[in-house]
């Protein structure tokens, strides 16, 4: 099997301290959150690096790549969300442009599972030309032709993660996210972008049944959809090796996902863009930047976090392996 990689870019912040599910626990932790200083090392075992600037331009973006160090070679595959038809918060493709074609790179996406706008391949691409991303890069819908499985090692809900099957022509992966809130998930970033995103309309449904269909969403515990996630992106993780990286752009912070076609509009001001080689500190880096804002609409998104109990994504993927929690924080605006 041929091996790929992802690139994801990544924002990180100073990892916090995990917080409860009770209104009084989850106060009193939140307000340690936010007066932890910034870019301290968490203490005990080595730090994931998340590389950060506040600027969100094609410039920038191209910065936050290279500060990674490693270089996306190959047939190379952006994995971004075209966005739903009717949003409007997803990605734009005047701020990718750059980096797409520094990578030499594929836009690729899979179908949903759901109906609306991009359901079906020919709907799917209609929906890319509409955004914007036919005009900058090719458009692969990877589930067009069929779908491949990639073994899941240790899960407990999956023992497999069904991906479109040209994903398996990518020598390299570029996890290209938009960090933002997610109705299911609590939030999206880069473990949502490479688990639901690269799975095919049959592996989406496997992950948010948690392992029990094809054919159904089902309705499993809250929780074990989580973990499903997570599972599903080792899956993508363990086949691509070391040939992945992650980058997040925190702009127009909806609480609501890109697969939304009605979201919410934000009600909280941008951050920046993170990029990092490590999804799950990429993630959390993320979440922290949130509860340390000082915007107050931050409120919102955090309540969209916390009610789908969306940190245990990032809990369960670093007890499985895929990455840490743990993190430094390098601002790329202070060199």
């Amino acid at each position: 099997m041929k091996k790929y990689g992802i690139v994801f870019l990544a924002l990180t912040f100073t990892s916090l301290t995990m917080y409860g599910c009770t209104p009084s626990s989850a106060a009193d932790k939140n307000k340690n959150r936010q007066e932890q200083p910034e870019n301290e090392a968490p203490e005990g075992g080595k730090a994931s690096v998340v590389y950060f600037t506040r600027e969100i331009t094609p410039e920038a973006l191209m910065r936050v790549y290279k500060a990674l160090g490693r270089a996306a070679t190959g047939k190379v595959a952006v994995k971004l969300s075209t966005g739903e038809p009717g949003g409007n918060n997803f990605l734009k493709p005047a701020l990718i442009a750059d980096l797409v074609k520094e990578v030499n790179g594929i836009i690729v996406e899979c179908n949903t599972a759901y109906g609306g706008g991009r359901s079906n391949t020919e709907a799917h691409l209609k929906a890319a030309e509409d955004h914007g991303f036919t005009a900058i890069a090719p458009v692969d819908i990877m589930d067009a032709e069929g779908e491949s499985r990639l073994p899941v090692a240790g899960g407990k809900h999956l023992t497999e993660d069904i991906v479109g099957s040209h994903y398996l022509n990518y020598d390299f992966t570029v996890v290209l996210s938009h960090f933002k809130g997610h109705a299911m998930g609590g939030f999206g970033g880069a473990i949502k972008n490479i688990s639901i995103g690269i799975a095919s309309s049959n592996g989406k449904r496997l992950i948010h049944s948690a392992g029990e269909s094809t054919t159904s969403w089902g309705n499993p515990a809250q929780d074990d959809f989580l973990e499903s996630m997570a599972e599903a992106a080792k899956g993508v993780i363990d086949h691509c090796g070391e040939k992945i990286l992650y980058i997040s752009v925190m702009n127009n912070l909806s609480v609501d996902c890109d697969c939304d076609s009605h979201p919410a509009a934000p009600q909280m001001g941008d951050v920046g863009i993170l990029a990092s080689l490590d999804p799950v500190a990429l993630d959390k880096a993320c979440v922290d930047l949130v509860y340390s804002s000082s915007d107050p609409g931050k409120v919102h998104l955090i309540e969209r976090m916390e009610s789908r109990h969306g940190v245990h994504t990032l809990e369960y993927a670093e007890a499985i392996g895929i990455g840490s929690q743990k993190y430094e924080l390098v601002d790329l605006d202070k060199k």
